[in-house]
């Protein structure tokens, strides 16, 4: 009827063509690519994408079942038959870092993560600042390796040698072409969380940041 409305394709199309994008892409060895997608998309993602990227959901509630209207379960995400990627973004505001307080607000934020985790093997830990997320500012490749490296002290001392050792500390917050190489360089730099540049040609070079 007149007025009626047609249903838009345009992220499909956009997921389309970055799908396209990263298949193209040369994955170097030992680098694992993992693809948080809005649930809508992640089956379309799993069938597309090549096995050489992973794919997870961005979020989902804490309760496995329940009448949860709008929620999103973890056992609806394992349905989708995708690998579920198991997070949490630790933050802090630029103020805190001055303040001197970074590490009181970091170490509680993990422990909150460490009293909850069972199976270490399926966590990695991202440290994302607040301050550098989606402002195209990027902490300079010494202050993520030093909150990187207290992380993993932490997990040594609070948890296990063994679990400070295997657990990925990846760093989140406008990581660019531009920055990615000297980040990577760090020695304990596990990988990156991206958003914005996961959306852009430059991904790719991201991924090769090591080479």
């Amino acid at each position: 009827s007149s007025g009626a409305m047609v249903p838009s394709r345009k992220f499909f199309k956009c997921l389309g063509e970055l799908i396209g994008t990263q298949n193209a892409a040369t994955v170097p060895a030992h680098t694992e690519v993992i693809c948080a997608l809005p649930t809508a998309y992640i089956d379309l993602a799993r069938q597309t994408l090549d096995l050489k990227i992973a794919v997870a959901a961005q979020n989902c509630c804490k309760v496995a079942n329940g009448a949860f209207t709008g929620e999103i379960s973890p056992g609806m995400v394992k349905d989708l038959g995708s690998d579920e990627l198991i997070g949490q973004k630790v933050a802090h505001k630029l103020g805190e870092r001055e303040a001197g307080i970074l590490e009181k607000v970091v170490f509680a934020q993990t422990k909150v993560i460490a009293d909850n985790v069972k199976d270490w093997s399926k966590v990695i830990l991202a440290y994302e600042p607040m301050w550098a997320t989606g402002t195209s500012k990027t902490a300079t490749p010494q202050q993520a390796q030093e909150v990187h490296k207290k992380l993993q002290g932490w997990l040594k001392s609070n948890v296990s040698d063994a679990v400070a050792q295997s657990t990925g500390i990846i760093y989140g917050g406008s990581v660019t072409r531009a920055t990615c190489k000297e980040l990577a360089s760090q020695p304990h730099m596990g990988g990156f969380l991206m958003s914005g540049a996961s959306l852009k040609p430059e991904f790719v070079d991201i991924i090769n940041a090591k080479q």
